[in-house]
């Protein structure tokens, strides 16, 4: 079951228990206010009886029905009188004879003027509500009861149109919580087909439907920031990987050379043996680096470098002296003292890599390293930077091959 689904049953119950419950009390309500206004009428009616009216208790017409056809006539009321010494002399009515027990004997032997008490009476198949009022000491008390099954036919009646009421409200409501669910979960339901979507791996066409203040229109932007955010990563780990292959690619070339000139070890004159065993423990030691900053790229842990004198010359010495035993190239050198506190391989490194880039892309001519008033130029003939001069400080990926 979906929530949508969740969402109009949970609805649909609300309404319906708001109606059931509405219900039972406006027929717990109109019950009490039948019965009391029953009891005051008896209560009327015994009063006037006993000062011997006794003509509102003549029988009235009625229509019956069919299964009723042992009385022409309706006779809602039945009376009768109760001596002091307990004996029953009916006064009209319908001819029933009415129960008296012993709190009614007492009432007519003792009870003071208008004092009563009321029960409920069975006679066949009508029901009575019966009230039996002293009429003072020593003399008797009158008893009334009253058919009740009219009443009891009114609040079947609204019993009735209360159940038929709730049953449309069950309906209505389950409706309207269909209707409520699927309007507050159309977002949700767009949202999980997007998620669908990057589960399944795709990134680039995914499109997060935001809007909205509510805890659905959070979680949306929410999400499409998510998505922002692994896209940027899914992004820097491709630039990792050219990152790696550029970088990474000089050293094992050179290795790689090295390692068939090793091939050819004992032809070597020793001057060559040495700066062959040199230029492949620099390659290797430069190679070691490399990794260790491929991984602090790739985990973001960062062993910042701490700070020292530098000597730019020196820096521009040996990235020169690299470049030179890599590529072959003739590379001028022109330093001054100048000095500050840096990172030194950090340094080294950019060094570096201006002149790999100059080497890479100005093949022919000359190439320059100038280090003066506390800045380092490398001078070539290039084709320059061109449009790609506003991502000149990117990591590499608009750097042309």
């Amino acid at each position: 079951m979906n929530l949508r689904s969740k969402l109009a049953i949970a609805f649909a119950g609300v309404g319906a228990a708001a109606a059931i419950l509405v219900g039972v009390f406006s027929y717990q309500a109109a019950s009490q206010r039948i019965n009391a206004e029953l009891d005051r009428s008896l209560l009327t009616t015994s009063a006037e009886v006993a000062a011997g009216a006794t003509q509102i208790l003549a029988p009235s017409p009625v229509t019956r029905g069919p299964d009723d056809d042992d009385h022409d006539e309706a006779q809602p009321m039945v009376a009768q009188t109760i001596a002091p010494d307990g004996t029953v002399r009916p006064i009209g009515g319908r001819p029933v004879r009415l129960a008296v027990d012993d709190a009614d004997r007492a009432l007519a032997a003792t009870g003071a003027l208008g004092d009563h008490r009321y029960q409920d009476f069975s006679a066949g198949r009508d029901d009575y509500r019966v009230i039996t009022v002293a009429l003072g000491p020593g003399r008797g008390a009158v008893q009334l009861a009253i058919d009740v099954d009219e009443s009891r036919h009114v609040l079947k009646g609204l019993a009735t149109r209360i159940t038929g009421v709730s049953a449309l409200v069950l309906f209505v409501a389950a409706l309207a919580g269909w209707l409520l669910a699927r309007q507050i979960t159309r977002r949700l339901v767009r949202l999980t087909d997007v998620t669908e979507q990057v589960s399944d791996g795709r990134l680039d066409d995914v499109t997060v439907p935001t809007g909205g203040h509510d805890e659905v229109g959070r979680l949306a932007i929410s999400f499409d920031r998510m998505l922002g955010r692994l896209a940027d990563a899914r992004a820097d780990q491709d630039r990792l990987v050219q990152d790696a292959a550029h970088e990474l690619r000089t050293p094992l070339t050179s290795l790689r050379t090295n390692a068939s000139v090793l091939r050819r070890f004992a032809e070597l004159t020793p001057e060559s043996r040495a700066r062959l065993l040199v230029d492949v423990d620099g390659e290797t030691r430069e190679l070691t680096h490399l990794v260790d900053e491929l991984v602090e790229l790739a985990t973001r842990r960062y062993e910042a470098e701490e700070p020292t004198p530098v000597e730019l010359g020196e820096i521009a010495d040996r990235a020169v002296e690299r470049v030179r035993r890599r590529s072959g190239r003739a590379i001028t050198v022109e330093t001054d003292a100048s000095a500050l506190t840096g990172q030194a391989k950090a340094l080294e490194r950019a060094v570096t890599n201006l002149l790999e880039n100059a080497v890479k892309f100005a093949p022919d001519g000359p190439i320059e390293a100038v280090v003066r008033d506390g800045r380092v130029e490398v001078l070539d003939r290039g084709p320059g930077l061109g449009d790609d001069a506003p991502r000149v400080f990117d990591r590499l990926p608009w750097t042309r091959t």
